[in-house]
């Protein structure tokens, strides 16, 4: 057999094995439908942490230099985690709550910092809070060539009781 022939064989032998999917990230199944079609191709980062540890902060803060004086008080989750995929270098999230806006800011990655920031109605703090200190929970992000980027937390599979 001639190192050709050998060669050729091994290109046909790896050409019939299933490929595996590497197009749907780690969690595609805690995506909901993409039913606006925003999801454009192959996510170019994918990003899957799994939390480990939170702290919630709650502000307050005064701008005296302004009329008539805003007094703000932030509600922020901290969470650390430890990434799950390769090329995950995220190492914190912030998540900041919002009472008063009708419409949310797009969640951002800062990859100086390592921080992802989210941004949620102040309603869902509880939800949150809950899944925290019951569940194990996992935080994804996911950034398109389009722009569109989503993050969620959310749990692994759980038993129902």
């Amino acid at each position: 057999m001639t190192s050709s022939f050998r060669s050729k064989a091994a290109l046909m032998l790896l050409l019939t094995l299933p490929l595996p999917a590497l197009a749907d990230p780690m969690h595609a199944q805690y995506l909901p439908p993409d039913e606006l079609s925003v999801r454009e191709g192959e996510p170019e980062q994918q990003q899957l942490l799994q939390i480990t540890d939170y702290s919630v902060v709650v502000g307050s803060q005064r701008q005296s230099n302004q009329q008539p004086i805003p007094v703000t008080s932030p509600l922020i989750l901290r969470l650390k985690g430890k990434p799950m995929n390769k090329g995950a270098t995220i190492s914190e999230v912030l998540i900041h709550f919002d009472g008063e806006s009708k419409s949310l800011k797009k969640p951002t990655y800062d990859e100086s910092s390592r921080t992802l920031s989210l941004y949620y109605p102040t309603a869902q703090y509880r939800v949150l809070v809950d899944l925290l200190r019951n569940e194990k929970v996992y935080c994804q992000l996911l950034s398109y060539a389009n722009g569109h980027v989503w993050a969620d937390l959310h749990t692994g599979s759980v038993r129902a009781r």
